[in-house]
């Protein structure tokens, strides 16, 4: 039987599924990184997955010529690469040197500057509640990182 359309176009379950699966990568890259220098551990697990990606556009047609592209949206996705590389390489240092279930918190500190950032710098808007549920999230991941 084949997924209802109307839930494979939900952002809510693509993220729920983004979560499911980032808890998972935290666990087998804490178990990965022992015995191996972190910087190595985060190249080999970007060269994964950039064969894993590199299939999906070619198997899904998505590829485009390059000059094709709008030069704004790559100048973006090249700051994002390289920002995330940064954090990759900070995220499996931490993990070679802490407890996943405390660096894990930590790092998703990040949906709360997320947040912070989308309303000051991309004119989103949250409302009282939600800002009830950052400053909880946050609330959450400090109590959560500390011994």
């Amino acid at each position: 039987m084949l997924p209802n359309p109307a839930l494979l176009g939900s952002w809510q379950l693509w993220a729920g599924l983004s979560a499911v699966f980032a808890a998972v990568t935290s666990l087998l890259a804490k178990l990965g990184v022992e015995g191996i220098n972190s910087n190595l551990a985060t190249l080999l697990r970007t060269v994964v997955v950039l064969l894993l990606l590199a299939a999906v556009v070619v198997v899904g047609g998505d590829l485009q010529p390059w000059p094709a592209l709008p030069r704004r949206s790559l100048i973006f996705l090249v700051l994002s690469g390289l920002a995330t590389g940064v954090s990759w390489l900070c995220w499996f240092r931490a993990l070679q040197l802490g407890p996943v279930s405390q660096v894990a918190p930590i790092d998703k500190l990040s949906v709360v500057l997320v947040a912070v950032l989308g309303v000051t710098l991309l004119g989103e808007s949250l409302d009282p509640r939600q800002w009830l549920g950052v400053a909880l999230m946050g609330l959450g991941a400090v109590l959560l990182a500390l011994r």
